[in-house]
């Protein structure tokens, strides 16, 4: 039973996946006084599956001088740990929701990080090495700040489980009462996803295509696949966190669907933020703030 959910959940998450990229191109195209997709199928429902065809029926190519081993297995390191991550997801039954769920959260969220560093660096450019670079030092200074706002709620509901933490959102939910907390975790959220205004791995206008220039076809795919499954991983977080309900309820995805439209929008309207500004906001702002949050929620309890 637990191998079945597993797949189904893993299956239905890639599914979603799809029709999240068609939703971030019409949302763009409406944003930019345009349509988006709206031939293939009906108002362009089945635009994902034929982009999906295209990619993975393209020829692999791969450049002369690039380490192959890393370069051919780190996209699908990128998809199997953003895939991995869902196995925390809180079901009816708690067939794969655990005592310590926030902390294996945490671990496979700490290895996301090496699968853009090895595509990075396996590609041998030095668009994608420079990109690759942004990306860790982003990611790593986001996630001691993340840890910390999160260890916050932690602290204040006394548990490690995201299943209890459902539960103790039934009748006020911890958006009152740590909003400064979730203003910063959907920031860093941000970050971490290397989203705009903060997507300076892909910086169009200095770095082409960041750390992924080099890959097409399958690889770009694993690639594409894996950042959006963690956008809708970071929606479902930011929902449970602040914005309890129970998984089993429609509400439930609604709010998950209004958080990564929420993401998709600052896409469309933000323009790039500057990269020191960046860590500034993190290593100035956000630390010094959160440490003092931490106490306060702790002695709250």
């Amino acid at each position: 039973m637990k191998f079945v959910c597993m797949i189904l959940m893993l299956l239905f998450s890639m599914i979603s996946v799809a029709f999240l990229t068609l939703l971030e191109r019409k949302v763009l195209g409406y944003i930019q006084f345009r349509k988006g997709p709206n031939k293939v199928g009906v108002i362009g429902l089945f635009q994902p599956f034929s982009d999906a065809v295209k990619l993975f029926t393209k020829e692999f190519l791969f450049p002369l001088k690039s380490n192959f081993y890393p370069y051919w297995l780190s996209p699908m390191l990128t998809l199997f740990i953003s895939l991995i991550i869902w196995l925390v997801f809180p079901y009816w039954y708690m067939i794969l929701s655990w005592k310590y769920s926030f902390i294996f959260m945490f671990v496979i969220m700490s290895l996301g990080v090496y699968g853009i560093m090895m595509s990075g660096w396996s590609s041998n450019s030095s668009y994608s090495i420079l990109g690759c670079l942004r990306v860790v030092a982003q990611s790593i200074s986001y996630e001691v700040s993340f840890l910390l706002l999160v260890l916050s709620v932690m602290y204040f509901s006394n548990t490690l489980s995201i299943g209890i933490l459902m539960y103790l959102q039934s009748n006020i939910w911890f958006f009152f009462i740590f909003f400064p907390v979730f203003l910063m975790v959907f920031v860093s959220f941000l970050a971490e996803l290397n989203r705009t205004p903060f997507d300076f791995s892909e910086g169009e206008s200095e770095l082409v295509s960041g750390f992924n220039i080099e890959y097409g076809g399958s690889g770009f795919a694993f690639i594409f696949l894996g950042e959006y499954l963690s956008i809708i991983f970071s929606s479902f977080f930011l929902v449970i966190m602040f914005f309890g309900s129970l998984s089993f309820h429609f509400y439930f995805y609604l709010k998950i669907i209004f958080f990564s439209f929420l993401i998709i929008l600052i896409r469309g309207v933000l323009p790039r933020y500057r990269y020191d500004k960046l860590m500034i906001l993190c290593w100035k702002s956000f630390l010094s703030s959160i440490l003092l949050l931490l106490i306060f929620y702790s002695l709250i309890i």
